[in-house]
């Protein structure tokens, strides 16, 4: 169970956010969202009165939430009469209710507005996911937990991989590793149709093939259905093979990517290589609390453009426009680091690093941390050797 302290700090917040938006009730339905303020995935939404006590409203399982939450007032939500009594007695006509407008499907959207014409429906979304960017000791405590099965994951890579192996049967030795160490399997993303199945294990020209994923790399998956991630390309020597993997422990997730390689990939490659592993460095350093995102992303790009390697940097033709993204219970979640984002950081707020260098027909190479803004600079969270693996 999530700590009642951590719960009750989480509701405390998300009511002065309330406040400050004049927002006299929130509802909470999407799954990441209602597990971070009740501590229960199971189904249902949890409806915050900006004054007073939550309540948690339960389609399935009510006994399983029950156990899980630490929600006092925790009813049975068999129809729509116990949320409209809720309603109708914390929020007078006339004042909003918040939702989380940047993913409530329109449907419901438009059924809410039905049930509840006497208030106007506003969007509530961007004060959670500031609430959520910046963790609290607890959370980070348990990405540190998290980083220990990335660690564990990167070693048995270095003793598994061989030559004539497929992406797909390396990636699932990994996945099953992980699994046996706590996993939990699903990678959750808040962004509208973007998903992930525990990362990307791909080798050779395949890590340089774009997909829709919004990443620096794609792969070509096994079929047009999922058309990213490991397929059928085979592992052969001097080729660059790249592990970018998540790994989840209860809910919460660290991002780490490493290189590997039977042999010795191209000078070339090398090189890129090591000017990532600078530039990661040298954004730790930078980074600390008052540092605009847009800041450290600048220094970056700058960086690749120093080394000779723009047109590569973080994609090619294709381009991403990041080098950092927050994680937490989301894969996609605050800060981002990205030009254009002036958003200073904050101590506690926790993001991956990921800068990578693409060369078609070639592959990706880079590196791929998980770091939280200390008082002075980054502090890493994931722990694995940054040169590139020779095998």
């Amino acid at each position: 169970m999530i700590p009642l302290k951590e719960i009750n700090n989480r509701i405390k917040n998300l009511q002065a956010a309330m406040r400050e938006k004049k927002v006299k009730a929130t509802l909470l339905i999407q799954r990441a969202d209602l597990f971070y303020f009740s501590g229960t995935g199971q189904n249902g939404l949890l409806f915050v009165p900006v004054e007073g006590e939550p309540t948690l409203l339960i389609k399935k399982s009510v006994a399983r939430a029950q156990q899980e939450s630490a929600i006092d007032n925790i009813i049975p939500f068999p129809g729509w009469e116990p949320l409209i009594d809720l309603v109708e007695k914390n929020t007078p006509p006339g004042y909003p209710i918040g939702l989380e407008l940047d993913v409530l499907p329109a449907n419901l959207y438009l059924r809410y507005q039905e049930k509840f014409k006497n208030n106007h429906l506003v969007d509530i979304s961007s004060s959670i996911r500031k609430i959520r960017a910046v963790k609290s000791e607890y959370e980070i405590g348990q990405m540190k937990e998290a980083a220990r099965i990335s660690k564990s994951v990167f070693l048995h890579a270095r003793d598994i991989i061989k030559a004539g192996m497929a992406e797909v049967e390396l990636a699932g030795h990994l996945e099953f590793h992980a699994r046996t160490l706590g996993h939990q399997g699903a990678v959750r993303m808040r962004g509208f149709n973007q998903e992930l199945y525990y990362g990307h294990v791909l080798t050779g020209e395949n890590a340089a093939t774009i997909s829709f994923f919004d990443g620096p790399t794609g792969g070509s998956g096994l079929n047009p259905s999922f058309p990213q991630g490991a397929g059928a390309h085979v592992i052969r020597e001097n080729e660059p093979i790249l592990i970018d993997f998540v790994s989840v422990l209860r809910g919460y997730m660290v991002d780490q990517t490493r290189i590997f390689c039977l042999g010795e990939p191209p000078l070339h490659l090398q090189e890129a290589h090591r000017q990532a592993v600078r530039i990661k460095k040298a954004l730790a350093r930078h980074g600390k609390p008052g540092v605009k995102c847009s800041e450290l992303y600048e220094k970056a790009a700058e960086m690749a453009n120093e080394a000779g390697l723009a047109n590569h940097f973080m994609g090619y033709v294709e381009k991403v426009n990041f080098v950092g993204h927050g994680v937490g219970l989301e894969l996609d979640e605050l800060p981002i680091i990205a030009p254009g984002y002036d958003v200073p950081l904050e101590k506690g707020m926790v993001f991956a690093l990921e800068p990578k260098f693409i060369f078609p027909g070639e592959g990706t190479v880079g590196i791929e941390d998980t770091f939280t803004v200390g008082s002075d600079s980054l502090v890493q969270l994931t722990d694995f050797g940054e040169t590139l693996q020779t095998l």
